[in-house]
């Protein structure tokens, strides 16, 4: 009794990590599968199936898009904590910090900031916002750690997205495996019967 409900228990922390995703059942047994209500045809089952192959296509769509995106994001939270952390070593100091600032691609431009305890970080959605070095440095590391979780997470997710296409893939081809042995079996049936 002991390892149905471990076992169990661990069905349900998968299908948790793995939220949205809807698990592909393999098909073991084709003849009882085929036999189910809403398996009348082989064709029906393979429409059904390919639908699901998309389905799951789609998100491995959208998950790699999220991938990326977290993939710039993290280099651009290290790179402005690294800023942050060189500010707070000069703000005790009197003489300006010299720095390069973009202004458009590939272009730069040099200015002189004095010594500041405030700092201004973009949100998104053009809106800025003008934290304490301190304050923006703890919530930047919180959006790092955030961001590292989540790319993990997903990388976590597109695994188990792989295993969802095999799975699919398999079964199509035992579906079709046994539509191709049914008809050469109705084939021969129905040459017997003429001879």
């Amino acid at each position: 009794m002991a390892t149905t409900t471990e076992s169990s228990d661990a069905g349900v922390a998968n299908k948790k990590k793995h939220l949205g995703i809807p698990e592909a059942v393999f098909v073991e047994d084709v003849d009882s599968f085929m036999k189910l209500p809403g398996n009348d045809t082989a064709d029906a089952v393979l429409r059904r199936l390919d639908e699901q192959y998309q389905k799951y296509k789609y998100m491995e769509l959208n998950l790699a898009q999220k991938k990326l995106r977290l993939k710039s994001q993290i280099p651009q939270i290290k790179q402005t904590l690294e800023i942050l952390r060189h500010m707070q070593k000069k703000k005790d100091t009197t003489e300006p910090m010299e720095t390069r600032f973009l202004l458009a691609d590939n272009v730069h431009c040099k200015a002189l900031v004095p010594p500041t305890d405030k700092v201004c970080l973009w949100l998104g959605a053009n809106v800025m916002l003008e934290y304490d070095i301190d304050e923006a440095q703890s919530l930047l590391e919180k959006n790092l750690a955030t961001a590292s979780r989540n790319l993990d997470s997903l990388e976590e997710d597109l695994n188990f997205l792989r295993d969802q296409f095999t799975t699919t893939e398999v079964n199509m081809a035992r579906v079709y495996n046994w539509d191709v042995k049914r008809r050469s079996k109705d084939n021969l049936s129905k040459i017997a019967e003429k001879s």
